[in-house]
């Protein structure tokens, strides 16, 4: 018998590397509607959540049946792969990390992994490097992986495999860690490292290069934007993470219309829409028009990582926004989570934890990451146990001091720093006989040692080879 589910059930439906067809995205939308949602919402691993009234599983087993995509109804056993396939090509990234090798490694992956797992290029900025507990981050070996794991009841911080390990080989390697079931036993990496080495068959190479991490700058994910190929690229936000279905309806049969080919979620709970064409943008601006999105939310909004359907996170994140909004403070570059969960793992530079409660009041913990990079796990107090109230003026600190902080280090081109060096060496010649006179090497036959400035030359110094008067020698200019 078809068990029936039951009021507000929560379907969550698993997104494989937060790429999603238009045509799949609609069915999904079609059948939450069928089911009694008015909303979608986005999880941190780019998957899709929707609360269901009493309608018949069946319809949810055909329908994900169709679109060959996984899901569940109120349980957390498994987890949905999270990639960077969104940041491609609106972000840096490994030149040889194209679209088809995303689809390969997601492809491979022919199970529903109960571990989070990460497939991640480390040039870009958008999608964390180290929130799964197996996360493969792209080298700049062709088609070869870092292999980071993060057990937490081994240790919190990432654990590197020593070998590089090659693209067809990672959903073995996952799927032996899955096999084994390594969070019920008592190894630890040492012993993972002798049971992958002797247990999977991977190609492999040694680890000859230290992984570069991003640049802690976040960047700006929202509104229309140019590609290098002369599309564009759209990406949308709701700050309440509540999506009206008969919204993306519309916006689903747009990218339909329009041969817009994928859609991709971030882990921000937003999403993006690539591959826009110039001829179709007014049809696009007149969309968003019509329903009335806002294209241009402030980093004060988007910079912000919260739990999925977590209400005391949300009203404490808008409450914080509304104060610094107040307080006219720039948040560019810093990212913020909240945690009411343990569960929940942070990825930002800033971490706002529940502390507990003491007579009633809500106290906080503030934390931040080491350079203010979210990638380095290991967070340092800011401040501990401080009420809501005195929460946004902290913020307000540790917001100048990151800026206090920040490298500033304005690139030059090689040209203008050459034109710049030479401008600055002290070197003149002679005008009659173009004899140079270098600082750095002197006249020792004239008895001038090295690192004698011109300046510094005996008025009654003269040219070693045509016996000219100093004020016969003019600096010259070297470009």
């Amino acid at each position: 018998m078809v068990k029936n589910i039951q009021v507000k059930d929560l379907v969550r439906i698993f997104v494989k590397g937060g790429i999603i067809s238009p045509g799949d995205f609609l069915k999904i939308l079609l059948v939450a509607e069928k089911l009694g949602a008015e909303h979608v919402h986005f999880g941190s691993r780019q998957d899709i959540l929707f609360p269901a009234k009493e309608k018949s599983k069946e319809i949810l087993d055909e329908t994900f049946r169709s679109i060959r995509t996984d899901y569940e109804i109120n349980t957390f056993h498994y987890h949905n792969i999270l990639s960077s396939y969104v940041a491609q090509d609106i972000l840096n990234g490994k030149h040889w990390l194209a679209s088809h090798i995303y689809h390969y490694v997601l492809d491979s992956f022919t199970y529903r992994p109960k571990l989070r797992i990460n497939i991640v290029d480390p040039s870009q900025s958008l999608v964390p490097l180290f929130t799964g507990q197996i996360n493969f981050i792209a080298s700049n070996q062709e088609n070869y992986w870092f292999v980071y794991l993060r057990f937490q009841h081994i240790q919190n911080a990432p654990w590197q495999f020593p070998m590089l390990v090659y693209t067809e080989d990672l959903s073995k390697l996952a799927f032996a860690l899955e096999e084994h079931d390594i969070k019920e036993t008592d190894w630890d990496y040492s012993d993972i490292q002798r049971y992958l080495e002797h247990n999977v068959k991977m190609n492999t190479m040694p680890v000859t290069e230290d992984l570069v991490l991003p640049e802690t700058h976040f960047p700006y994910y929202e509104g229309l934007n140019r590609l290098p190929d002369g599309k564009y690229w759209l990406g949308l936000y709701w700050r309440d993470n509540k999506y009206r279905t008969s919204i993306l309806k519309a916006i689903m049969e747009q990218c339909i219309a329009t041969e817009v080919g994928k859609v991709s979620l971030t882990p921000w709970k937003s999403f993006i829409i690539k591959g826009i064409f110039e001829k179709d943008l007014f049809g696009w601006e007149k969309l968003m028009g019509k329903f009335g999105m806002n294209l241009r939310h402030s980093a004060l909004e988007l910079n912000w990582h919260l739990p999925a359907l977590d209400q005391d996170a949300m009203d404490l994140k808008l409450y914080l926004v509304r104060e610094l909004d107040k307080l006219d403070i720039s948040t560019t570059g810093l990212t913020f989570s909240i945690k009411t969960k343990s569960e929940y793992t942070p990825f930002t530079s800033v971490v706002i934890e529940e502390a507990g409660t003491e007579d009633g009041v809500e106290s906080y913990n503030i934390l931040y990451s080491k350079d203010f990079n979210p990638n380095l796990t290991d967070y340092m107090v800011y401040a501990d146990n401080i009420p809501k109230t005195v929460m946004a003026s902290l913020i307000v600190e540790l917001s100048r001091m990151y800026f206090e902080n920040v490298k500033d280090e304005p690139a030059t081109s090689p040209k203008a720093r050459i034109i710049k060096d030479n401008l600055q060496k002290d070197i003149y010649q002679c005008i009659h006989c173009q004899t140079v006179y270098d600082s750095e090497v002197g006249d020792i036959d004239a008895g001038i040692g090295p690192k004698t400035s011109f300046r510094d030359l005996p008025e009654d110094y003269v040219c070693p080879t045509c016996g000219g008067k100093k004020d016969g020698y003019k600096k010259m200019q070297l470009m």
